[in-house]
């Protein structure tokens, strides 16, 4: 029994101090976090572009991942040259949108006779756009200026990729406890790969459609809205709903007539439907296995901890959590809570 109670004081104490470790090393973690997955989807890249490239030539892997890592921040270069110029005109834009949604609060007020209940006006003005759409270049700013950082870590990580083996050899001596150590290390690698690959897959897919959406719609700025909604999406749940609201409020806004805002809402609503909930699971598969309302509290939990980046690495956080709680036979009924069908390793189909 005290045994017992000596075990879960040191697990208390344990979870406090990886807390306060979460918390106090922010600046140094999150970085470190993002490269992390930014070498998952390097190394799940560099694997597609092996596979095309061996039909026509057999190269060193080391090759297909730097043309892996040129052909991402090429593309990154691209897409943040393009947006730099997108904020600032939103931004400048903002105090009309902001103009124009207090006219149309006031005409929606005035057409349901509310015109005396100043409640409708308040709205109007503690909607700030310009506050938003500054919140919102804070963030894509505050990303970039840690870009270096992260590419620092990500470069560093793709030298010492060789060196992981030598050294998980010389840590674990014993041949059982290197394979089972290298079990877990295979599960985690394979399952976050393949998560952070087809997100990312899905995610652009999604921006692509939203963006041919938005510019046939002739809504401002549709690239802009666009890269957001690609980023949102990494978001479980609420992400694709913000990525559906803000463009359409700005539809909203923007036109005097309802027409593009039914449409923009219907067809982006549609387009998020339709990849969120029968493609993506189509596709993943058994990959996560997590329990939506562990996802749901681990929104929560990553959020309030790093923010909006915290938000986009909850889940493979959570998976990796999984996978390490089910190694573990006293910690293996945390890994079945987590799981969403009470197997924590990984769902496979039934013949």
């Amino acid at each position: 029994m005290n045994n017992r109670w000596v075990t879960a004081a040191a697990a208390m104490l344990l979870a406090i101090g990886a807390f306060f470790i979460l918390i106090w090393g922010k600046g140094i973690l999150l970085p470190l976090a993002v490269a992390i997955m930014l070498w998952y989807l390097l190394d799940a890249l560099s694997d597609t572009i092996a596979g095309y490239g061996a039909r026509v030539v057999s190269l060193p892997k080391w090759v297909y991942t730097v043309l892996a890592l040129v052909v991402s921040l090429g593309t990154a270069s691209i897409i943040f040259d393009a947006l730099t110029s997108s904020l600032s005109s939103v931004t400048e834009a903002a105090p009309l949108y902001q103009t124009n949604f207090t006219k149309l609060a006031e005409k929606g007020a005035a057409f349901l006779g509310l015109e005396a209940t100043p409640t409708i006006k308040q709205l109007a003005g503690s909607l700030d756009m310009k506050s938003l759409v500054g919140s919102l270049a804070g963030l894509v700013t505050t990303l970039a200026g840690n870009i270096g950082i992260i590419i620092v870590y990500l470069l560093f990580i793709l030298i010492e990729e060789r060196t992981f083996e030598k050294k998980l050899t010389a840590l674990f001596t014993s041949k059982e406890d290197r394979g089972r150590v290298k079990d877990i290390i295979e599960g985690i690698q394979s399952r976050i790969r393949t998560y952070v690959f087809i997100k990312t897959a899905l995610s652009v897919l999604t921006g692509v459609i939203s963006y041919v959406i938005l510019l046939m719609v002739g809504v401002d700025y549709a690239l802009f809205w666009a890269f957001l909604i690609f980023l949102l999406n990494y978001i479980p749940t609420i992400g694709s709903m913000v990525g559906v609201i803000l463009p359409t409020l700005l539809t909203l806004v923007q036109f005097s007539s309802a027409g593009p805002f039914f449409i923009v809402l219907a067809s982006l609503g549609t387009v998020q439907f339709l990849i969120g909930n029968i493609l993506e699971p189509k596709l993943m598969g058994g990959t996560l296995n997590l329990s939506a309302l562990v996802v749901l509290f681990s929104l929560a939990l990553w959020g309030k901890l790093w923010g909006v980046v915290g938000m986009f690495l909850c889940v493979p956080f959570t998976v990796i959590a999984m996978i390490i709680f089910a190694e573990f036979p006293r910690t293996r009924p945390i890994a079945v809570l987590l799981s969403g069908d009470g197997d924590p390793g990984p769902k496979r189909e039934k013949n």
